[in-house]
């Protein structure tokens, strides 16, 4: 028996094609990093049906090796918060090159980070290093490349669904294993608040580099 079925692609003009590439790019070209946000509620099933777009992701022999746990508890997201807030104290005051501290004043950026409690809602990024099967170790493959793909089908979902998102990246992460008790196999990826812009927020004023800057056509 074939494990194969056929694939209907869309049949689509030049011109559709054109038209709708334009139309994503007009929309993703307005996607920005917030540390501002509202506490205002964001419904649970915007969330489940952003993380099933992420889940849309190629991964490496399709063994999706991700897990998005999404935190709406106010008790966690304190917890997340303190924790994250004491690695980036350590991170601003050591850990950190000078140079990178450098870099990141355009940013105003320090270890308060306030918006993992106001976002309603926190994605944390997992990626699965193997499975468990009947307690054996079984293998996954390009962890690191899949989950990537697939956090960045996440952030293009939390944009076209009229909300923002910060990739924010506590380093080391590993109390996010303990705050959501995830097991062994799983390792933090990134930690993502979603939610809307608190009223006034503003962001800096960044230039993306051009396609000349970006691509090279051979």
């Amino acid at each position: 028996m074939s494990n194969f079925i056929p694939y209907v692609a869309p049949q689509l003009s030049p011109e559709e094609m054109l038209d709708r590439a334009s139309q994503f790019h007009d929309l993703m070209a307005q996607r920005r990093s917030l540390r501002m946000f509202s506490d205002r509620p964001v419904a649970k099933e915007v969330i489940e049906h952003i993380i099933l777009t992420a889940g849309t992701a190629p991964s490496g022999a399709h063994k999706q090796p991700w897990t998005f746990c999404a935190v709406n508890s106010s008790d966690i997201k304190r917890q997340i918060r303190e924790a994250a807030e004491k690695e980036e104290y350590e991170n601003y005051h050591g850990r950190m090159s000078d140079r990178w501290l450098h870099d990141l004043e355009p940013f105003g950026t320090d270890h308060h980070k306030p918006f993992l409690e106001t976002a309603p809602w926190l994605i944390a990024v997992f990626r699965r290093n193997y499975e468990l099967l009947n307690g054996e170790k079984v293998n996954n493959y390009y962890v690191n490349e899949s989950v990537g793909i697939a956090t960045g089908f996440l952030l293009a979902a939390i944009h076209n669904a009229g909300l923002v998102a910060l990739t924010h990246t506590p380093s080391p992460m590993n109390f996010l294993t303990q705050a959501l008790g995830r097991p062994a196999n799983e390792k933090p990826f990134l930690l993502v608040p979603v939610g809307h812009p608190a009223d006034g927020a503003t962001v800096p004023h960044l230039k993306r580099k051009s396609l000349a800057e970006i691509g090279v056509f051979v």
